[in-house]
């Protein structure tokens, strides 16, 4: 059904109100893995992901691929284009079969204007997207790959509803898409993640991470932070 109910950012709106906007999208769907944006296409829609989710990436000169984020069922991606004008930033990709509901820039700006609670909330997103990329920049700039690692585990990590003082990663990415926000192989990151649950610190069950022990995570790095410090003297 071609409703956009459960999108976060229009929670606030009326049922009727939803109806409307839903009525003035595009509505397409893709396959996993296939491209939905490249980096500097001229379109400057935005979308939501009504169902399923995707991936936004960028491929350095070598052909590397970075993830920068995965945008999930409910959530939204492509506001930069379609507020400021310019070119795509990155490239979109479907991380898993997804239903997507694209919006002109006019009505999203439209919308923005004459509903100032989504507007904020737009807003409060791209501060986060700011905060997120300044710690990965400087993770990048004072970090060992293992510590950026866990670093990245502790970032995505929310507390667990059930159980109180627990945290958790649900769903957990691959290792792969680890590695690429990270800047590391998946090597690196199987092998801090096998170290992790060996020392009881993560538990992985089906698509969840639990992390047991956030605190001893957090440790572990200032720990490697310190070795690497007085090997480097």
């Amino acid at each position: 059904m071609q409703n956009l109910d459960n999108i976060e950012l229009l929670k606030g709106l009326s049922a009727q109100e939803r109806a409307a906007i839903a009525a003035k999208c595009v509505w397409r769907t893709f396959g996993a893995h296939e491209q939905i944006l490249e980096r500097s296409t001229d379109s400057r829609d935005m979308y939501f992901v009504v169902n399923g989710s995707v991936n936004i990436v960028n491929y350095g000169v070598s052909g590397r691929e970075v993830t920068y984020a995965t945008v999930g069922e409910g959530q939204y991606f492509g506001e930069l284009s379609a507020i400021d004008g310019h070119a795509r930033s990155a490239n979109v990709v479907a991380n898993t079969r997804c239903l997507l509901a694209s919006l002109s820039p006019e009505l999203f700006q439209e919308l923005l204007l004459q509903n100032p609670p989504i507007m904020m909330s737009v807003l409060q997103r791209l501060v986060r997207i700011i905060r997120i990329n300044d710690d990965r920049i400087l993770d990048l700039s004072t970090l060992g790959a293992v510590q950026r690692v866990c670093q990245e585990l502790l970032r995505m990590a929310e507390p667990d509803p059930v159980t109180a003082g627990s945290w958790l990663i649900y769903p957990m990415p691959t290792q792969s898409v680890i590695a690429s926000r990270v800047s590391t192989m998946r090597e690196t990151v199987a092998r801090v993640l096998g170290q992790l649950s060996h020392e009881g610190m993560v538990l992985k069950k089906g698509k969840t991470l639990y992390l047991k022990d956030k605190a001893a995570i957090e440790d572990y790095i200032k720990t490697l932070a310190m070795t690497s410090g007085q090997s480097g003297r």
